[in-house]
């Protein structure tokens, strides 16, 4: 049974994470640099 709550915690985390990654995406945040373009060189937009 605790296996089985660990897992679950596990993929909601997983789940958390991507949400949060394809929002950056959607709103125009690279993923590489995080919108901030003194981190990569001015690359972005």
């Amino acid at each position: 049974m605790g296996t089985v709550i660990v897992g679950a915690i596990v993929v909601g985390v997983v789940g958390l994470i991507v949400r949060s990654m394809v929002k950056d995406k959607k709103s125009g945040k690279s993923l590489q640099c995080g919108g901030d373009c003194s981190h990569c060189g001015g690359h972005c937009h």
